[in-house]
């Protein structure tokens, strides 16, 4: 059976990418590898890239230039979930940053292998989870 390494991307969706990009950027404190009017691209730790995708401008192929192929059609709609792997002690620190961009903390959970976990919300209403080691076997 061949395996897998880990989930390279993940992507949300949203209905204006300018305010999804401040967000991201300003409050996630993300860094973006490259964008254009339809996506955005960034750096979500380790090996993982947070794909920010405009609803509705991706529903063709896209040709890519020379010989590097095509992406087929996708897209989505619809409040999501993902969550972004903390340290431990960077959970209060969070805390602090997300009250000073006025982000309501939604939920918090104490998991039983001792993780924490915080969810709020992005403006397209998604639900964002900051989760520290103690959540699942292989975290």
């Amino acid at each position: 059976m061949p395996s897998l390494n880990g989930l390279l991307e993940s992507s949300l969706y949203t209905t204006n990418m300018d305010r999804a990009r401040r967000f991201f950027e300003e409050v996630m404190d993300l860094e973006a590898f490259t964008a254009d009017h339809r996506f955005t691209a960034y750096n979500a730790g380790g090996t993982s890239v947070l794909l920010l995708f405009l609803e509705g401008a991706t529903e063709e192929t896209v040709v890519l230039p020379g010989d590097m192929g095509t992406i087929p059609p996708h897209d989505g709609s619809g409040r999501v979930h993902m969550a972004f792997a903390i340290e431990a002690e960077e959970l209060e620190p969070w805390e602090r940053r997300l009250a000073e961009h006025n982000v309501e903390i939604e939920g918090r959970t104490h998991w039983p292998k001792g993780g924490e976990s915080l969810y709020f919300r992005d403006p397209d209403g998604h639900l964002l989870e900051l989760a520290t080691p103690g959540l699942w076997p292989n975290y």
